[in-house]
């Protein structure tokens, strides 16, 4: 279906490919290099090869997609019809992604609004549904990224991962914090906050530290009606049990989606991350 307005993202939003295909949102991958090969998020590598490398400490870096895959994915855009283009994209703390999909913008056959959310994972889909929706309802260019903005601005994320360490050699947590979490052998609870991650609550085990993450997203889901998005790597079951128990805790649970993340946060993460967005309408 022809849009006025299109909607780009990136793999890191983790948008099931039915939603995609609904709100005709185009999706541009970032690169997980694995060795010697570099391979696109969501179509070259699986999340469950990622953390068996991982799991073997083999060599995993992740990269932004080049200017020029933004500059064809807006060219397509134009050509199927669309007058402008709304790109939307996780972390500029995170990734290069934003600033590469700034440079493509320039020479775009027509405008383009490059939003950086502050998110990643379904903080980010959320964002990039909610402006597909006014999209779709024949918003203006400035109605669809006023819907994202206000999105991202309500979205919550919080995440328990096993070890620091993942996101330390990334360069996503200092060193200090990372050190002291394994000296204490404390289990990290941590949030996303202004697009950066920081701790949240340390808590001293794994099953405390998921209890208490069910307690917060439970906390913040309020009476509101909300959507809520269930992440993991390599922890399906974990994942599930968690995603059953806010089913029936959250008296406004407008949608429910689980998902275990792709290859490039699941790089800075490591097996075992279990993490919650929680998205009022």
């Amino acid at each position: 279906m022809s849009r006025h307005v299109a909607i780009v993202t990136d793999s890191t939003a983790y948008l099931p490919q039915t939603a995609r295909e609904e709100h005709g949102i185009r999706c541009v991958p970032l690169t997980v290099v694995l060795g010697d090969a570099a391979l696109e998020e969501g179509t070259e590598i699986s999340a469950r090869s990622l953390a068996e490398a991982l799991r073997k400490r083999r060599p995993v870096t992740t990269s932004r997609p080049g200017p020029e895959m933004f500059a064809e994915t807006y060219r397509a855009a134009a050509e199927a019809g669309a007058e402008g283009v709304v790109s939307l994209h996780l972390s500029a703390e995170f990734s290069g992604t934003h600033d590469a999909a700034l440079l493509a913008a320039r020479d775009a056959p027509v405008p383009v609004r490059v939003v950086d959310t502050g998110m990643v994972a379904m903080a980010l889909g959320f964002c990039a549904l909610a402006a597909a929706e006014t999209a779709g309802a024949g918003g203006t260019l400035d109605e669809v990224v006023a819907a994202a903005e206000k999105r991202a601005e309500g979205t919550s994320a919080y995440f328990y991962v096993d070890t620091l360490d993942y996101l330390r050699r990334g360069g996503r947590i200092g060193a200090a914090q990372a050190l002291l979490g394994s000296a204490l052998a404390v289990k990290p609870l941590l949030e996303l906050t202004e697009g950066r991650i920081g701790m949240l609550e340390k808590v001293r085990t794994a099953s405390r530290a998921v209890a208490r993450l069910e307690e917060i997203a439970v906390e913040r889901a309020g009476e509101a009606r909300v959507d809520i998005a269930v992440h993991h790597l390599a922890a399906a079951d974990r994942a599930d049990q968690l995603a059953e128990r806010l089913r029936e805790r959250v008296p406004g649970l407008a949608g429910l989606h689980v998902s275990e993340v792709g290859a490039v946060i699941g790089a800075h993460t490591g097996p075992g991350l279990l993490g919650v967005v929680v998205s009022p309408r």
